[in-house]
């Protein structure tokens, strides 16, 4: 066989090879942009909503607790600036239909109260209409509840602040762990290391199992809804899942948006009293169409495309830095 017999055997059989590495690599390019786009997107949404929702309507709320962590989530705030800052990040602001459809990929949000926590999820409705079968409700709030084999129960709150019964004397009673100690007959409530453990691991443990239960049955909604992916609960460092449980704060998750032959998958947590900086916007100068970042106080009538959690991620898209004192520009 000639040598150019073997250039155009080479040509037949690795071109095509190297055109679908191409195309993988490429999608597999793109997927990696999208992913830290939809990444950024949702950890600011989740910042956002983390920020408001422990604005409480009335200060004595929180009267009658000795504990910082004691605030009234509120949970509808939350769930609004979530949306907003997910549709203005993923600039479908204006397309309702959209950001409907995104959170088709969305299986579950997480509030995390101070005495228990509510999700978020598709729910069964019966409408008659398959397509409009399932509806987004909150779940009612579900209690830190354990229970101990001598028949006492405890409610516990993301502090040693509890709710508990004594079994043994028949009484309910509330307080924090090291005050009640000397008061009941509860061994959890003897120990405040063991305390502490037991609280931090089943608090986390509950709030695993209910998630991992509706992520599940939202593959049944999406079995019907055309999308192949199957949703799982994602792997969350155990790091992750008790700094969520320090404070009031809220956890949204991401998976299944196809790029490609890729899927976009990710989640984040925000704290709602740790949150407390100024959002920062990045707007384009119609103008000159150069792109901006500033704090959201400012006043410029620039065309805002994005929100980010700091100047660094702005910057990492293309947005040069603009302050408020800038011509004159008051803070």
């Amino acid at each position: 066989m000639k040598i150019t017999d073997f250039a155009i055997v080479f040509v037949i059989i690795f071109v095509p090879l190297f055109w679908l590495v191409s195309l993988h690599t490429r999608d597999a390019e793109e997927a990696q942009l999208l992913s830290q786009k939809y990444k950024s997107a949702l950890q600011t949404a989740v910042l956002d909503a983390g920020a408001v929702m422990h604005q409480n309507e009335k200060q004595n709320n929180e009267a009658g607790y000795d504990s910082t962590k004691f605030v009234k989530a509120d949970k509808e705030l939350a769930l609004l600036t979530f949306t907003q800052t997910m549709a203005l990040n993923m600039g479908i602001q204006d397309d309702p239909a959209a950001m409907h459809a995104l959170y088709d990929y969305i299986p579950a949000i997480v509030v995390l109260d101070y005495d228990g926590y509510y999700i978020l999820a598709k729910e069964t409705e019966m409408t008659g209409n398959a397509e409009l079968s399932f509806k987004q409700v909150w779940s009612p709030k579900k209690p830190y509840t354990y229970a101990d084999p001598n028949g006492s129960s405890i409610n516990f709150t993301l502090d040693g602040y509890v709710y508990a019964y004594d079994a043994i004397q028949g009484k309910w009673i509330e307080g924090f762990q090291k005050e009640l100690a000397s008061n009941t007959q509860i061994p959890l409530l003897q120990d405040a290391d063991t305390f502490e453990q037991v609280r931090r691991s089943w608090i986390v443990t509950s709030v695993q199992e209910d998630l991992a239960d509706i992520i599940n049955r939202h593959n049944e909604f999406a079995r019907r809804n055309g999308i192949a992916y199957t949703f799982t609960l994602p792997l969350i460092p155990q790091e992750d899942w008790y700094n969520s449980i320090n404070d009031t704060g809220i956890m949204a998750f991401i998976q299944g948006i196809p790029v490609g032959d890729q899927n976009v998958n990710n989640y984040a947590i925000g704290g709602g009293r740790l949150v407390k900086k100024t959002a920062v916007v990045g707007g384009v100068d119609p103008a000159t169409g150069v792109k901006y970042y500033y704090p959201s106080t400012c006043n410029y009538g620039y065309r805002a495309e994005e929100v980010f959690g700091d100047g660094k991620q702005a910057a990492a898209q293309g947005y040069f830095e603009r302050n408020c004192y800038v011509s004159g520009q008051a803070p």
